[in-house]
């Protein structure tokens, strides 16, 4: 008798652990589903020195480091072991969309531009556009008034004349003492 418990309980035992593994696939398929569908947010990441179409059109040879620094920004790597060559790099990464990447290298001869090397650049309004996550914000309004508008705007007030400054004098004092 007791060993026909022990071997009920036994089975018992066996058919639950088998029940049970079976239920924790299923379960897993499920949430595999469901995680497809629910993804947590993902920031945009923005690294580097974003260099328009634009902007690599305006560095010509012969221009200085400081001219090339006012049109490109400060470089993003530098180095001691190449003083001639500055690299502007850019990266661009959201979800669901494949990973931006740029470089644009400048080189020099001495204080003087000798040339640039830039992988194939979009111009500032084809970056704008691409900035567009998807967002609806709605219709734009139009920012521009008609000119019955502009006729019906209040006329400002005119601001007082502001009174005349006294007149310098004709002499100022000593700064220092006369010495004895």
């Amino acid at each position: 008798m007791f060993d026909l418990q022990c071997r009920s309980a036994g089975l018992v035992l066996l058919f639950t652990a088998s029940a049970s593994l079976v239920a924790c696939g299923s379960l897993d398929g499920a949430s595999n589903r469901i995680a497809g569908l629910v993804t947590p947010y993902k920031m945009d990441i923005v690294q580097g020195n974003f260099v328009s179409k634009e902007q690599a059109a305006a560095v010509k040879p012969g221009m200085s480091r400081a001219q090339v620094r006012d049109i490109l920004g400060t470089p993003l790597l530098t180095s001691i072991f190449h003083a001639d060559r500055w690299d502007y790099v850019f990266t661009f990464q959201r979800q669901r969309v494949e990973p931006q990447s740029r470089r644009v290298t400048v080189f020099f001869k001495g204080d003087a531009l000798e040339r640039i090397e830039a992988d194939p650049l979009p111009s500032e309004a084809e970056f704008a556009a691409s900035l567009d996550s998807g967002r609806r914000f709605g219709k734009v309004p139009v920012l521009q008034l008609s000119e019955d508008e502009v006729k019906n705007l209040p006329v400002p007030a005119k601001k007082p004349e502001p009174k005349p400054l006294p007149p310098l004098p004709a002499s100022y004092p000593a700064l220092e003492s006369a010495a004895p």
